[in-house]
């Protein structure tokens, strides 16, 4: 009689042992195609690298081997773009550039717009957080000669300030071209108090395209805060930041009542 043995189970002292099979073509095929791209691109950093590492030779080369009057030329055309600077400079200064201006009156406000591309135009009254913003510009103004800055007393130009529909202080009004672009009210866009940076007021400008941005300066910032008087100011806030005053509100020293 015939008779069948039982396999046995498995066991860790009696495994079953799978062979793994041999890879398949797909995969080998993946592999030499990822093996050729990576040659490929380290072919083409190589090319690259050796570019640069010319241009840089021919650069040297040029340098080492340059005659008197080759530096000559250099240093003329530096101390010619130097004096160009300096001429713009000059120029800027003398059309009030460089310092916070005070606007006396209307006719002065549109006579100092006239041909300007970039205007920053605070109207102030005589409070704490106008005298903050103030502290702000004034440092603006000897950083970024580019843009032309001013103050003009709200209360003092009553249809100015109607026309262009100031309502709270202090804004900003944005000019260029003898137009106003756009306006900045109150501390609302330098994060609603009066303790924002310099820096804060520079990027929020440079975003409205009123002056260029060319990196941090960690060392432009006003301190108003160790100029502040201890006696806090009596106002009645409604937006604009907790220190803004909206033109009409209560205020024992407003000529707006």
């Amino acid at each position: 009689a015939s008779h069948t043995h039982a396999r046995a189970p498995d066991t860790p002292g009696n495994a079953h042992t799978v062979t793994p099979s041999a890879p398949s073509h797909h995969t080998h095929s993946a592999t030499m195609a990822d093996a050729q791209m990576q040659k490929m691109m380290d072919k083409k950093l190589y090319k690259m690298a050796k570019a640069m590492e010319d241009a840089v030779d021919d650069e040297l080369h040029k340098l080492n081997n340059m005659d008197p009057d080759d530096l000559e030329n250099i240093r003329r055309k530096r101390l010619e773009s130097m004096k160009g600077d300096q001429d713009k400079r000059k120029a800027m200064l003398a059309k009030g550039h460089g310092v916070l201006n005070e606007i006396t009156d209307e006719k002065e406000f549109f006579a100092e717009m006239k041909g300007e591309d970039m205007m920053v135009v605070h109207f102030y009254r005589n409070n704490w957080p106008c005298k903050v913003m103030d502290m702000h510009l004034d440092l603006l103004s000897k950083k970024h000669l580019e843009t032309k800055f001013a103050k003009i007393d709200a209360e003092k130009s009553p249809f100015l300030t109607e026309r262009l529909k100031i309502w709270m202080l202090p804004t900003l009004a944005l000019i260029s071209r003898e137009k106003v672009m756009d306006y900045l009210v109150g501390f609302d866009d330098l994060g609603g108090s009066d303790d924002f940076p310099t820096e804060s007021l520079r990027m929020c400008l440079a975003a409205k395209n009123m002056l260029k941005y060319e990196g941090d300066d960690a060392n432009a910032n006003a301190n108003p805060r160790a100029q502040k008087q201890e006696a806090p100011e009596k106002r009645n806030l409604r937006r604009g930041g907790r220190d803004s005053l909206q033109l009409g509100e209560s205020d024992e020293d407003s000529d707006f009542d």
